[in-house]
């Protein structure tokens, strides 16, 4: 099968069409005709090769929506014709532990759509199908491409730290992951606190569900907090921040999780956590189970990302401003 793609040719290059031939192995694998395909950092990532994971030409794009068109043989969970949606993970063992257990994502063996394969900025996508997601009637093509990564990723990060509701959730960055951490959160019936460096970002938070904004440069940001600790803290940026400052504001019990990471490791003063058993954690993507409730949540609680559109011709515009940080707050690329 001929892919229409666009491609990086070498490390940190511009995207160019490229064509390249891939069979389906007839068994599991799918072929999806790409309508939209959200745009990710880990694009960006992938085609720098800051992870050294990356093989070229490297087609980007995790975040794919389109139509089934062809099913392998032993793929009985979907049909021709029928919408769905594929995230970070193309693959994996599907025997071990941790995906007998629902942990398919934490799978020594799994295999990324990216970087074992090629991605979504194409007209076309083969995967595994068992790795391909039903969307619901209710959640839109345009909107569905960002939840297939950075939606899981935050909605699992904080479901694994312990959402559930009527907690008090704070969330570290208002972008890309973090609105969209806010939006859960709320919706699923917490109080929500959004830490931002931005003062401008505050009616935006609210906008998204939060009740309470810090503007964490200010001057004695976090005092008021502490007579009303938070239940979990996710943070959502990539930047450097003061953990022990953040571990001071969780209730007994509280979680500090990380789905940014920084480039400096965490110095952590392990007394805080002894006394009141708080506890610090990270999480990746979610696996299939719970990526599908996810999506179940998006479709009952009207859990959108905020997406600027763009042709798929256009795509190196697009990820020039994913690049230097203007998009608000995912891109999508759309055929």
């Amino acid at each position: 099968m001929n892919l229409h793609t666009f491609a990086a040719t070498s490390i940190g290059a511009n995207l160019e069409p490229k064509s390249i031939e891939v069979e389906p192995n007839g068994t599991t694998d799918i072929v999806i005709k790409v309508t939209h395909c959200g745009i990710c950092h880990s694009d960006l990532h992938m085609i720098d090769n800051d992870w050294g994971m990356s093989n070229y030409p490297l087609v980007p794009g995790h975040e794919v929506v389109g139509e089934v068109v062809e099913l392998g043989s032993q793929i009985k969970h979907l049909k021709k014709g029928q919408r769905v949606g594929v995230g970070w993970q193309r693959s994996a063992c599907l025997q071990c532990d941790d995906c007998l257990n629902g942990n398919e994502n934490l799978c020594d063996e799994n295999q990324s759509t990216i970087g074992n394969g090629y991605g979504g900025f194409a007209d076309h996508l083969i995967i595994d199908g068992r790795f391909a997601f039903a969307l619901p009637d209710g959640v839109e093509s345009k909107h569905a491409g960002p939840l297939m990564c950075g939606g899981i990723t935050v909605y699992s990060a904080l479901r694994h730290a312990g959402m559930t509701s009527g907690q008090r959730i704070g969330v570290i960055g208002i972008g890309g992951l973090g609105h969209m951490a806010v939006k859960f959160a709320s919706q699923l019936g917490n109080e929500v606190v959004a830490f931002t460096t931005s003062a401008d970002k505050f009616d935006e938070a609210a906008s998204y569900g939060a009740s309470e904004a810090v503007n964490v440069k200010e001057e004695n940001a976090f005092e008021k907090l502490q007579r009303k600790p938070l239940d979990i803290i996710i943070s959502t940026v990539p930047a450097s921040i003061d953990a022990n400052a953040y571990v001071n504001l969780l209730a007994s019990d509280g979680t500090l999780t990380f789905v940014g990471v920084p480039e400096k490791p965490l110095e952590i003063e392990l007394f805080p956590l002894l006394m009141k058993r708080r506890r610090i954690m990270a999480s990746p993507i979610g696996g299939r189970g719970i990526m599908r409730d996810m999506l179940k949540v998006c479709d009952t609680h009207g859990v959108r990302p905020v997406i600027e559109e763009f042709a798929m011709k256009d795509v190196n515009t697009a990820m020039k401003k994913v690049r230097d940080g203007s998009v608000r707050y995912r891109a999508v690329l759309k055929n």
